[in-house]
């Protein structure tokens, strides 16, 4: 362990691999958020924990697992020239239940009625399945982006519990944020529909360069931000 803290290569791909896995952790976070906000609002923090923790455990134990997760892309099947492998199944999957998920959410956030009451405890359990399955499927791409950066396990363990614990040091405070803005609750909802896109793509072979996806998001938090300025600036004169 010694001679990986004095390796400069080392160094480089554990801060790059944090910073990924901070970026990563992004769409899970807006995930749990949004889950967790049809919760009580005594079980949101735990659901948010719970969900968080769930995610780096499901990392590091793919990470051990590194032969068997590597083995997901072997060709499982061959449909008329196209090999699909357990992993194009999962990413698949993962990306439509997440798009169906947030369509589901803009729906009833533009439809439904807010006022019916709701069941803490199965509820609850709900969410928590609902974010085991994210979990998987966000786990098994930062696994793989994992393995593509660092060579030593020890690396890849660290750089996820840092990032996991950064994004935990958040989570608080994104998910206030997006309750109290509507629009940003759309604009977050709109980025996991996009995700789930990027998903099922890549599990049809159709790779999108990640950093494309990213600037989009940053450039549309950017506009977001403006019009909340604007919109605390306008208040006043409005109300007046």
């Amino acid at each position: 362990m010694l001679e990986l803290l004095s390796n400069p290569a080392v160094w480089a791909s554990f801060l790059t691999l944090v910073i990924l896995e901070i970026v990563l952790a992004v769409d899970n976070v807006l995930f749990i958020s949004i889950s967790a906000e049809k919760l009580p609002t005594h079980l949101r923090r735990r659901a948010r924990q719970i969900g968080l923790m769930l995610g780096m455990l499901m990392r590091i134990i793919l990470l051990f697992s590194i032969s068997w997760v590597v083995g997901l892309s072997e060709p499982l099947t061959n449909i008329g020239g196209f090999e699909l492998s357990w992993r194009d199944v999962i990413l698949i999957g993962g990306g439509i239940f997440l798009i169906l998920k947030a369509t589901n959410e803009i729906y009833h956030a533009l439809e439904s009625d807010h006022s019916a009451p709701r069941k803490q405890q199965s509820v609850f359990w709900l969410v928590i399945a609902q974010i085991v399955v994210i979990d998987v499927v966000f786990s098994l791409d930062s696994v793989l982006t994992a393995v593509g950066i660092a060579e030593h396990i020890e690396v890849m363990i660290l750089a996820i519990v840092i990032a996991v614990g950064v994004m935990m040091l958040f989570a608080e405070v994104i998910s206030r944020f997006v309750e109290a803005h509507p629009s940003t609750k759309m604009l977050a909802l709109a980025f996991l529909i996009m995700v789930g896109l990027v998903l099922v793509a890549d599990g049809l072979h159709y790779h999108f360069e990640r950093a494309v996806i990213y600037v989009a998001m940053l450039f549309s938090c950017g506009v977001e931000a403006l019009n909340l300025i604007r919109s605390k600036r306008t208040k006043p004169t409005g109300a007046a």
